[in-house]
């Protein structure tokens, strides 16, 4: 976030200061045609004329200029270059006190305690509250009752606003998805739903989002949702907490002492003003749909990949608020949701904000009486891999984005039997927050047993699918280390040649593909490794960039010579709501291949002249011929194209192209299509997690081994193969690590990656570029694609 009026206030969090009616940077360049806006999404049943963001620009403007309450900041711009939006509202009279309130928000981090007792003699204080809006692109109620409020809080002096101004600073991160306002799309201009987004942090919108929370860490964080009806009879709309299973990473006693209370009072509030609703259901409702206190399952909180989930760990108290129409009485329903979890936290600010402040104390302390002994470790240790060291030191820099303390040994050291070499990282767990640290650091668990159900991903160790080692030590680390503010990383070239290029990493693979682009020649080995003859000179500035350490080695007899590989992707547009094919994209584009996006007609009306792979990652539904209305752009528009579309497939094929189908969908596709032999079995629709792989490690497994790792998302695998079609299989016994899926015996032991034998044709049962988070099996989809 740019450090400009939030450079002054968001220091603190409990600040308060005065300040005049400026912007920080000017809003009226809103980098969009008003004539390409949608006017709607054909997923919305209900429709209204909703503020569009070309027009938010400048009724931001209009209304900062009628205030000294008000500031306006753009922080940021999306993946398309809109501007992010954010305002800060707060009563001028309360200045003075930054320096005062500057300490006080180090002292809840260091020293907690001081932080508790200080919040007692001053009752005067004031505490964040983030309002969240829209970060779905059709959900567009949110941004239109995040408007509404700005207004009221910028001019309105009622009793309950100046109530509310005399507590609070408010912050307004005010559309979260500028694209998908635009497009009327759900997710952002890279098909990433940013709702998901929050653990891997991959796009600029959610870097944007995680930048205030950890620069305010607000007290409650609620996040504007729709559109949610009927859950329940007569209760109308949906305000979290949610029902279990909750997170084991979270203090949740802290956080549900008040989470339920608050989600009561926004109801109350919603219930209070129902006279003003139009709407038949909001003249019938009886209140709202509360998960945690409504049902027993179905609307969990356990993956840390939500907004308010995220914000939890930093604690906030985190809610989603769904309304229930995409309409004016939805707009409505949030402005009135919004106002009840106001008065709320200021009718109960005191104390709040001392459970918030006891989460980081308890962190500090390594206090956790609401967890069993040892399920915290007592650290984490994360040795550096001396010729690739970019994997961990991305992770360093994600964690300390994330406010998580590490720190850098100065010497050797050993612990619980095992020597860490000098540079190794250490995330002490006595800190803060440790409970984020632990979410983003752990193994994960097997939760299959515990729920019927899950809402999403049940799985994402960062050390499993980044691929670097995170050593959980239940043991002190004893040596001198000295804190990391950032990683900065440079490669290196040692040697007179040939040069080899690990096989490794993200990184290592976009260094080849640079090298390649830039005419230099590569080889490559069936381990999968790299080599390059070139003299140092000629490749020294691509690798210094990609912080890999390339020495000299000798070329193996049977190293064959690659090319730059053009990919052509099967795009879904967004078919039920997902663009599953966006995380292969990112991927490819990360790996530095050269992709384009093809949609189903253009492969049936255009073919694939010109491309040297097609890749499939994305629903069955891309080759139905009988979609529903509001999917029908996303498709073949007759059922001819069909035809024409397996017809240019099959041609490719036979004229040396390759083919690479990812995941359940896209397997199921490929045997439509009538290109794979095998029988594809898929597991539940809601399974998902981290299993254990014997990959073959060679050719299309190149890198990896025995008892590996993978990530499934609606799984796959095979039978009816021949052996040596068989690239990797699950393993045999307890294969299933982390996660939620019911019935996951049947397919131990079972192939989950094979090659036809008489044709290119490759089919991939786990998810490799899963939503840009599995950075450490991206190289399956490169060694597919390098594979002859």
């Amino acid at each position: 976030m740019k450090k400009t009026v939030s450079g002054l206030l968001a220091v603190s969090l409990l600040a308060s200061a005065p300040w005049s009616s400026v912007l920080a940077e000017a809003p009226q360049t809103t980098y969009v045609n008003a004539l390409e806006e949608k006017d709607g999404s054909l997923f919305n049943s209900e429709s209204y004329d909703f503020l569009r963001f070309s027009k938010v620009g400048a009724e931001l403007e209009r209304i900062a200029k009628s205030s000294n309450r008000v500031k306006v900041e753009v922080g940021g711009t999306s993946a398309d270059g809109h501007p992010l939006y954010v305002v800060t509202i707060a009563d001028p009279k309360s200045g003075g006190k930054f320096g005062q309130n500057k300490a006080l928000r180090n002292q809840m981090f260091k020293n907690p305690g001081k932080a508790q007792d200080w919040v007692k003699k001053n009752p005067d204080f004031k505490v964040p509250i983030m309002i969240n809006g829209s970060i779905h692109g059709t959900e567009f109620v949110g941004s239109d009752a995040v408007i509404q409020l700005i207004e009221r809080f910028a001019a309105q002096n009622d009793s309950q606003t100046q109530k509310i101004l005399g507590s609070n600073i408010l912050i307004f991160n005010v559309v979260a998805n500028p694209d998908g306002r635009v497009d009327a799309t759900r997710f952002n201009s890279e098909g990433i739903d940013l709702n998901r987004d929050f653990i891997t942090q991959s796009q600029p919108e959610t870097q944007h989002t995680v930048d205030l929370i950890t620069e305010w860490n607000p007290m409650v964080f609620l996040d504007t949702h729709g559109y949610v009806k009927n859950y329940a009879q007569n209760k109308q709309g949906l305000i979290e907490p949610c029902t279990p299973p909750h997170n084991p990473n979270y203090e949740y006693d802290l956080y549900n002492k008040w989470a339920l209370g608050q989600a009561a009072a926004m109801e109350s509030e919603i219930m209070k003003n129902k006279a003003g609703y139009t709407g038949t259901i909001y003249k019938n409702m009886v209140g709202t749909y509360v998960p945690q206190r409504d049902d027993s399952a179905g609307w969990d909180d356990y993956p840390p990949i939500f907004t308010p989930m995220y914000a939890m760990y930093h604690g906030a108290y985190g809610h989603t608020l769904e309304a229930p129409t995409n309409d004016k009485d939805g707009v409505k329903w949030m402005y009135d949701a919004v106002m009840g979890a106001l008065q709320y936290a200021t009718d109960n600010k005191d104390a709040m904000i001392t459970d918030q402040i006891e989460m980081f104390k308890r962190g500090i302390n390594f206090d956790h009486p609401f967890h069993a002994d040892g399920f915290f470790p007592e650290a984490y240790v994360l040795p550096v891999d001396e010729k690739d060291p970019t994997v961990t030191e991305k992770a360093v820099n994600h964690l300390i984005q994330n406010g998580i303390e590490v720190v850098k040994a100065s010497k050797a050291f050993t612990v619980e039997g095992k020597t860490y070499a000098k540079g190794s990282y250490i995330v002490d767990m006595a800190q803060a927050k440790a409970g984020l640290a632990n979410t983003m650091l752990w193994d994960g668990e097997d939760i299959t047993n515990d729920t019927a159900a899950m809402y999403d991903i049940s799985a994402w160790s960062l050390p499993e699918l980044w691929g670097f080692e995170a050593d959980p030590v239940q043991t002190k680390v004893a040596v001198t280390a000295a804190k990391v503010n950032e990683v900065k990383g440079q490669g290196s070239v040692t040697g007179k040649g040939p040069f080899v290029i690990p096989n490794s990493s993200v990184k290592a693979v976009e260094l080849v593909n640079t090298l390649l682009q830039q005419g230099v020649a590569v080889k490559r080995s069936e381990q999968g490794d790299f080599y390059v003859e070139a003299p140092a000179n000629a490749i020294s500035a691509a690798v210094k960039a990609s912080g890999i350490q390339v020495k000299s080695g000798t070329v193996p007899a049977k190293a064959e010579k690659i090319s730059s590989v053009k990919v052509a992707l099967l795009e879904d547009g967004g078919i039920g709501k997902v663009q599953s094919h966006s995380g292969m994209n990112l991927a490819l584009e990360r790996l530095r291949f050269d992709v384009t996006e093809l949609s189903p007609v253009e492969v049936a009306e255009a073919g694939l002249s010109g491309f040297d792979a097609f890749i499939y990652n994305g629903t069955e539904s891309l080759i139905s011929t009988n979609l529903s209305a509001a999917n029908k752009e996303f498709g073949f528009q007759n059922a001819g194209q069909l035809g024409k579309f397996k017809a240019n497939v099959d041609a490719f094929i036979a004229d040396g192209g390759k083919y690479i189908a990812a995941g359940a969908g896209a397997s199921r596709a490929t045997k439509t299509l009538g290109l794979t032999t095998a029988t594809v079995t898929t597991g539940g629709g809601n399974s998902n997690g981290i299993v254990s792989v014997d990959y073959d490690g060679t050719g299309i497994t190149a890198g990896y081994g025995q008892d590996d790792y993978g990530f499934v998302y609606r799984p796959a695998w095979y039978t009816g193969v021949d052996a040596d079609e068989v690239q990797a299989a699950f393993d045999d016994s307890d294969f299933f690590l982390a996660g939620h899926w019911k019935g996951n015996e049947a397919a131990s032991g079972k192939p989950v990656i094979v090659r036809e034998s008489d044709k290119d044709v490759t089919l991939i049962g786990l998810e490799p570029g899963f939503r840009d988070h599995t950075d450490y099996l991206f190289r399956l989809i490169s060694n597919a694609l390098y594979t002859k």
